[in-house]
């Protein structure tokens, strides 16, 4: 198979969805020819708010290649919702240990069988107080280093605008939602390495640049020398907390 059909549920999500998303954004898209047009390929996408997965959803599934995204598999169970996302061929992710690697499989068969998987590495919402992407996790990377397969990265801006990460909706005036797809990433240099977790982050660290220099140009800023890392911050506010406990 060299690509997914689009397929009734795409159809008909995409019938329901489109009308709201063209009403509540202008749209500036660029990048589509990069997107691959048979075959097997990998999106890295960055996450800045709870709406962005429709609005990059609606780019993708206008360039005739729809996305399969990772979610969590309670979603997969709950009424016209699971219904939608098993119709729709999105990937389950289980939390449970015995089952994590599922997601991982899906995900390279996938890849294999001429999909397209996006996924999202910062695997959340960012926290960068500026809304830069974060230090990334190393999913796609892993998919990327098995399948060998093209992994585009995206970027996109104003999504945000109209819903803040945590905050709430910002309807007026109405918003542009900016999306830029960049050429295929440069992995070549890993290919035939022992996925080691040293070289999963290295991937993962090209891959993230690659996003962060788009949504640079995007909104005509340099993002931090120093990429955001949850797991610091907390580690930091940790040890502070103890510092206060043995200093009261």
């Amino acid at each position: 198979m060299s690509r997914r059909r689009i397929g009734f549920w795409y159809r008909l999500v995409a019938a329901i969805c489109k009308p709201p998303l063209r009403l509540l954004v202008k749209r500036d898209w660029r990048g589509a020819e990069h997107i691959p047009a048979d075959g097997g390929f990998i999106t890295a996408v960055n996450h800045n708010s709870y709406l962005d997965p429709f609005f990059y959803a609606h780019f993708q599934y206008n360039t005739g290649r729809v996305p399969r995204f990772l979610a969590k598999d309670a979603l997969f169970k709950k009424g016209v919702v699971g219904t939608v996302m098993r119709g729709t061929g999105q990937i389950p992710v289980y939390r449970e240990s015995t089952d994590a690697s599922k997601a991982f499989r899906a995900a390279v068969k996938a890849v294999e069988d001429g999909e397209c998987v996006a996924f999202y590495p910062e695997g959340t919402l960012t926290r960068d107080p500026a809304q830069w992407p974060m230090k990334g996790k190393t999913g796609a990377a892993r998919v990327a280093l098995v399948t060998r397969a093209p992994v585009i990265p995206v970027a996109h801006w104003g999504a945000n605008e109209l819903l803040p990460p945590y905050g709430k909706p910002r309807p007026f005036p109405r918003k542009t939602f900016h999306l830029l797809a960049g050429p295929p990433v440069d992995l070549s240099e890993f290919y035939g390495k022992e996925p080691t977790p040293q070289v999963l982050a290295e991937v993962t660290e090209v891959i993230m640049d690659a996003v962060t220099r788009l949504l640079e140009e995007l909104r005509g800023e340099q993002a931090p020398a120093e990429r955001f890392d949850p797991k610091t911050v907390r580690a930091e506010q940790r040890r502070r907390s103890a510092d206060r406990k043995e200093n009261s």
